[in-house]
């Protein structure tokens, strides 16, 4: 069983009222081209409260027809996501996107993704062009700070959350934080952690 259907509790119904109250994906604005923007919250996406079943039925019945038949743009905001919160699974994002339309696939023609960070970078590097097709892991650029964002996007369309924008400014502050050599959730360890490589990778790729 994947990740996102392990421990929800709520029903269907509830399920889709909550991704619709979280404003997880919002088609919202255009790009500086003039293009729908599909904006996505990773921080609010409730992965251990939805099925994936549910989540491709939203999608379907929600988001997609919003889209239209015309070419869109992506913004996906990882700011703050946390693998054990927000993080599906790899073989629920596989599902869901294979579900996705092919005009809509075609028409999508840019993927910005804001505050990646090292990890994510490696985790896509790595298992992107695995589970994704050229296309899709061709069309990702990533976004650094806000103000890269609105050098794509019409700002005054498009409403981001005080937290991304708080984060942006902490790493004007702790710019090694791009890179992955500058924690922002220090711990305090009582006892030295395990060194096992792939156990620290695997529950750190998408953080």
């Amino acid at each position: 069983m994947s990740n996102i259907s392990s421990s929800f509790t709520l029903s269907q119904s509830q399920q889709q009222h909550l991704l619709e109250k979280l404003d997880v994906f919002k088609v919202k604005g255009r790009d500086k081209r003039g293009r729908n923007v599909l904006l996505i919250i990773g921080k609010y996406f409730p992965a251990r409260m939805v099925s994936s079943e549910v989540l491709k039925k939203y999608l379907e019945e929600t988001i997609y027809p919003k889209l239209g038949a015309k070419p869109f743009s992506v913004v996906y905001v990882h700011t703050d996501v946390q693998k054990s919160e927000n993080f599906p699974g790899i073989s629920v994002l596989r599902s869901v996107y294979d579900a996705i339309p092919m005009n809509l696939k075609n028409n999508l023609e840019v993927v910005y993704f804001l505050h990646p960070g090292l990890q994510a970078r490696l985790f896509l590097a790595t298992f992107g062009r695995l589970f994704f097709d050229g296309g899709l892991y061709s069309k990702v650029k990533y976004v650094s700070r806000l103000e890269f964002l609105w050098d794509h996007v019409r700002r005054l369309e498009m409403k981001i959350p005080d937290f991304v924008h708080d984060h942006d400014e902490e790493l004007e502050y702790h710019p090694m934080m791009d890179y992955g050599l500058e924690s922002d959730h220090p711990r305090v360890y009582t006892e030295p952690p395990s060194m096992d490589p792939i156990s620290m990778y695997s529950m750190r790729c998408i953080a």
